[in-house]
This record gives structure tokens, C-alpha cells and sequence, in this order.
């Protein structure tokens, strides 16, 4: 009996000692692999604490709102399943205003939920719900921006998230390389149940002539690498939204009646020793941008022009000078409903490790001015600090 028991347990420790162990890595995140190396699941998160303050005007330097938030906290998970050709991107949001709650009235978790198909090395297919191949400050994590958060003009005309289907394709010739995206889908953003029976539809090209930027750095703001040599971006975007429901179309509140939208968009990127300009320029029609209800109320579709300029130098101790200048117009249409907003803005950022943990202040100067006079103008002085932190 003892021997039984004897081989028994011996039996028992090999067994466990022959038991396979999932591997683990440690690079842009936490990766699990099992033995079989048939999953892989990657696990990342950010968060963005703020602080910030608004005056009264710009002469009157009293308090007239106070930010001290949250800003995002985000927890992504991504790898392949059976097989790396089926890649998946889950992303989820906990703080309220990255929620979309006020909007929707529900809180909108849900940011990406993604399956991508690689056919081979320059073409991909994906289903699910993720960002549209929008502006490059929209497409560009908001963890890679230089100042606390993106322009008022992606604010006020991206077309963020929605769900559909979605094509990749990227090559080159020699040192010519380019990008062409591609998308259609719901129209009516991230997370909506009900649809119509209008769809969304946006085309995406990005030229770089000078070849890849070091490390996908087209994806991220400032050049905190140091590019060796000059590197450019051209990127071309086209969105036509039929019968949306909200007032940005993917984002916003929603209208009294579908509208269509279109919205046309141009970026320019360039990069060398330190030295990164970003120039976007965004517009947005509608055939009728407003509509009311039975009671007389009024929601209308923000139809304008916006531009952005940014520019930088990250010095060799890991700080960096910012500035940007912003500008939202409206068209005719709407201009006795909304004003034209101003934004310049200077920052200073500290580099503690890349853009996943860095420290951000900024101060921004505003001016809104109502281009038919149908209010007083108004402007004012705006302080931000963030630290930024994730892995």
C-alpha cells in the first residue's frame, strides 16, 4: 500500500511538473501567450488625471469654472485568437465624460470591440466597432497627444466612432509609401441600437514621399524620436453620413429629423531633429443643417470650416515646447445659432517615459465671436495641467 501511495505521488508531481505554463512579455503592455501559442491576449491601460480653470474673460481674471477630473481612464485588451491572422481589439472607458453619457444618456462603455483579418502583409479586412480613418488627430491615440487634448476643430467636426466593416491596405514604391483606408457603416455611432436606413461611408489616403516615419511615428505627436531625416504625411479623408441622426453626425445630440452630412478633411504632417508641424483642415455641410420640434425647439448640425496649426521642439532632455493655433467657423446657415471660436494655445511637457507617463501644462487664450451679432462676444483665459500614465 505504502508503495502504491509512494508511486502514486510521484506520479502526481510529474504531472505537475510537466504542466504547461502560459508565457508572459513585457513590452507595450502585459502579454499572455498560452503554450500552444494559439492566443495571445495583451493588456494595457492609461489614465489621464486634470486639473484646469477658465476665467471670467481676459481681463476679468476671476474664477469662472473649475475642471478637476478623471479625463479618461481606459483599459484595452488586444492579440489573436487560433491564429495571428485574427487579430481582436477590445477598449472600454470608465470615467463619465469619455462615456458619451450626457449625449446618449446611457453610459456608453464600449469604445472598441474589433475582429481584423489579415489576408497578407499589406492587406486587412475588420467587422466590428472602432475609429472611422478620420482626421490624423482623431486616429491618433489620445494618449500620443503633445497638449492635454486634442483641437476644437476635431471636437467639433470628427466623425469618431461607429460600427461596420472596414479596409486596410498599405505598400510602397522605393521610398514612396501610402495608406489607403476604408469604411462603411452605421452612421449613427458607437453603441446605438436602433438604426436607419441611411449608412456611412469614408475613404482615407495617406502619402508619405519621404518614406516611413521611425517607430509608426505618424501616429503620434511631436518628434520625440528624433527623426534622422525629413519625414512627410499628406493625408486625404472623405466622409458622406446619409440620414444620420445626431448632430455631428456619429457623436452629438440627437436631431428632430435625419439630415445628411459630408464632411471633407486634409492633414499634413512633418518631422525631423526634434522639430514636428501638424496642419488639419476640416469642413462639414448639410443640404439643411437644422431642425426643430413641435414645441419650437432647435437643434442644428454645426455645418463650418475648421483649421488647425501645430507646431513643436522636443529637446534631448525629454521637455518639449508646444504651440497651436485653432479656429471653428460656421457657415451663414447657422451663424445667428453659434459662434466663431479661437483657440491659442502654448505648452510645456515633461517626457518621463515616451507619451506613456509624461506630465502636460498648457495655457490656452479664447476668443468666440458671433459673426451676425446676434450676442456679445466673449473670450477668456484657460489653464490646464495633466499627468498622463499607463503602460
Amino acid at each position: 500500500m505504502l508503495f502504491g501511495v509512494l508511486l502514486a505521488s510521484t506520479q502526481f508531481s510529474h504531472a505537475q511538473t510537466i504542466t504547461p505554463s502560459p508565457y508572459f512579455t513585457f513590452g507595450k503592455g502585459l502579454g499572455i501567450i498560452s503554450p500552444d501559442s494559439l492566443y495571445l491576449l495583451n493588456i494595457r491601460f492609461r489614465m489621464q488625471n486634470r486639473a484646469a480653470f477658465r476665467t471670467e474673460s481676459a481681463t476679468d481674471l476671476s474664477i469662472d469654472q473649475v475642471e478637476a477630473r478623471v479625463r479618461r481612464l481606459r483599459l484595452r485588451l488586444d492579440g489573436y485568437i487560433y491564429n495571428p491572422k485574427f487579430y481582436y481589439l477590445i477598449q472600454l472607458s470608465f470615467s463619465r465624460s469619455d462615456m458619451d453619457f450626457d449625449d446618449t444618456g446611457f453610459p456608453n462603455v464600449i469604445r472598441d470591440a474589433m475582429i481584423i483579418y489579415s489576408v497578407n502583409k499589406h492587406f486587412s479586412i475588420g467587422l466590428g466597432q472602432t475609429k472611422l480613418p478620420g482626421n490624423r488627430q482623431r486616429v491618433t491615440s489620445s494618449g500620443d497627444l503633445q497638449l492635454a487634448d486634442r483641437s476644437i476643430v476635431n471636437s467639433t467636426f470628427n466623425i469618431d466612432r461607429d460600427f461596420g466593416a472596414q479596409l486596410y491596405y498599405n505598400n510602397h514604391l522605393g521610398k514612396f509609401y501610402y495608406v489607403m483606408r476604408g469604411a462603411i457603416s452605421s452612421g449613427e455611432g458607437r453603441n446605438i441600437t436602433a438604426s436607419d436606413r441611411g449608412l456611412s461611408y469614408t475613404g482615407r489616403l495617406e502619402l508619405l514621399p519621404l518614406g516611413a516615419f521611425t517607430n509608426g511615428g505618424d501616429y503620434f505627436e511631436g518628434d520625440i524620436l528624433h527623426e534622422p531625416k525629413p519625414k512627410i504625411s499628406i493625408g486625404l479623408t472623405a466622409s458622406q453620413n446619409n440620414n444620420t441622426n445626431r448632430t455631428g453626425g456619429q457623436l452629438g445630440k440627437f436631431l428632430y429629423a435625419s439630415r445628411d452630412i459630408t464632411t471633407l478633411m486634409a492633414d499634413f504632417l512633418f518631422k525631423h531633429k526634434g522639430w514636428a508641424v501638424a496642419c488639419e483642415w476640416l469642413q462639414r455641410t448639410s443640404p439643411d443643417a437644422i431642425t426643430t420640434n413641435d414645441a419650437g425647439d432647435v437643434r442644428f448640425i454645426y455645418t463650418g470650416f475648421g483649421q488647425n496649426y501645430q507646431g513643436s521642439y522636443h529637446f534631448r532632455s525629454r521637455y518639449e515646447v508646444v504651440g497651436r493655433y485653432s479656429r471653428v467657423t460656421p457657415y451663414s446657415a447657422i451663424q445667428a445659432l453659434d459662434d466663431q471660436t479661437e483657440q491659442f494655445t502654448m505648452g510645456l511637457n515633461k517626457y518621463i517615459r515616451g507619451h506613456r507617463v509624461k506630465l502636460q501644462g498648457d495655457i490656452t487664450y479664447e476668443q468666440n465671436t458671433w459673426l451676425q451679432q446676434t450676442k456679445p462676444d466673449t473670450n477668456n483665459w484657460q489653464v490646464r495641467f495633466q499627468i498622463e500614465a499607463g503602460i
